[in-house]
């Protein structure tokens, strides 16, 4: 399938494996796919993301990734429903950091471990992989590009899905800058 990758999603890809090295995580996930996302420049996804107002707060998008990181991965969807049975996730996460360290929570690093450079993906990270396939199919693409990525990350559940909608990036908003329906569309 990556031979269907055009030069930009290609560097999204090579992007996240390089974001995973430098945060010391075994394995890629689409929080890395979407940080990559966020670095490109001069590209249809950057072009969405720039037309929804995105340019300028990836320090914001990073923060927020990273505190749903800290609170193990759970969204705030999860805190929610969580407190709505009387458990308060953010009493729990400081508790347990209180008592183990900071960032008990945020799982596989490996804290320089790991010698062979070669990060595997996680199934959420490859699943999008494959999301970007379909959406490309599903607007008549034979190559899957940057936006075909962005396009299946808007669209899967999750904290990264949820920390661009809190930014105002969803799936729709996303398909009417690059397709159509808006004032704004990628060539």
């Amino acid at each position: 399938m990556f031979e269907r990758f055009t030069k930009d999603a290609r560097a999204v890809v090579t992007g996240a494996v390089e974001h995973c090295r430098r945060r010391g995580d075994e394995r890629v996930d689409d929080a890395h796919l979407l940080l990559a996302l966020l670095d490109r420049e001069g590209s249809r996804a950057a072009f969405a993301l720039a037309s929804l107002g995105l340019t300028g707060r990836r320090e914001a998008v990073a923060r927020d990734l990273a505190e749903a990181h800290r609170r193990g991965g759970l969204s705030r969807a999860d805190a929610d429903a969580l407190a709505g049975l009387g458990i308060d996730l953010t009493a729990i996460v400081s508790r347990m950091e209180e008592t183990h360290g900071e960032g008990v929570l945020a799982g596989s690093r490996t804290d320089g471990a790991r010698r062979s450079g070669r990060r595997p993906f996680t199934r959420g990270a490859k699943d999008l992989l494959t999301g970007s396939l379909r959406t490309a199919v599903a607007h008549g693409d034979r190559h899957i590009g940057d936006e075909h990525l962005l396009l299946a990350l808007t669209a899967r559940p999750g904290i990264p899905s949820e920390v661009l909608a809190d930014h105002g990036v969803t799936y729709a908003a996303v398909e009417r800058v690059l397709w159509g329906g808006g004032e704004a569309k990628a060539g």
